[in-house]
């Protein structure tokens, strides 16, 4: 027993059977075992998940932040409008005579005035279908009128035929193709 210099007071002498005495802290409740088995069980469920989840965004099968794919937007329906307004020159494009007369006589019987359009023979004769041109986009739905005037056509847009004196003219331009002559092409060559 050590010595001390203190003074001995009531708690030098305390009976055998007291237990502890003072101020200390309560012992823990015993853990039952059930509740750490549920705890480690819980523990391991989510270490698997985060695991699995980890490995998935490594090796790229997962995306956090994926970027939006784009989305095709339609292209604009071209109302077609019959606008005699515009002068027309037909080039026929084919070995056949006469075809570019024929689409100029078609187009005044539609409504174009006769000083209006204008025929004459292409720098080619292979052009395979028959085309009309429009210069600016506002031209668009003339050029699909007078495609529809002269029985269906392909239209383009190009400068190709824009007159270079006036390039603000107001004009469409039918190139007939070989779709339009007595023996047009066939899709698949003959033996």
């Amino acid at each position: 027993m050590p010595r001390t210099t203190f003074p001995r007071d009531r708690f030098d002498d305390l009976p055998a059977d007291a237990g502890r005495v003072g101020a200390h802290r309560a012992e823990n409740p015993r853990m039952r075992g059930w509740v750490v088995l549920l705890w480690a069980i819980l523990a391991t469920v989510v270490l698997v998940a985060a695991g699995i989840f980890g490995t998935l965004l490594v090796t790229g099968r997962v995306v956090l932040f994926p970027t939006p794919t784009p989305t095709a937007t339609p292209l604009p329906v071209v109302t077609p409008v019959v606008d005699p307004s515009y002068a027309v020159l037909a080039l026929n494009a084919t070995p056949e005579q006469g075809l570019a007369t024929q689409m100029k006589d078609v187009v005044v019987a539609a409504g174009w005035a006769e000083d209006t359009v204008s025929a004459g023979e292409a720098g080619s004769t292979d052009f395979l279908e028959t085309t009309v041109y429009y210069y600016l986009p506002a031209d668009e739905a003339a050029a699909a009128g007078l495609a529809g005037v002269i029985g269906g056509a392909k239209i383009v847009q190009s400068d190709a035929y824009q007159p270079v004196d006036d390039p603000e003219a107001k004009q469409l331009v039918i190139v007939i193709g070989l779709d339009r002559t007595a023996n047009p092409p066939s899709a698949t060559p003959s033996p």
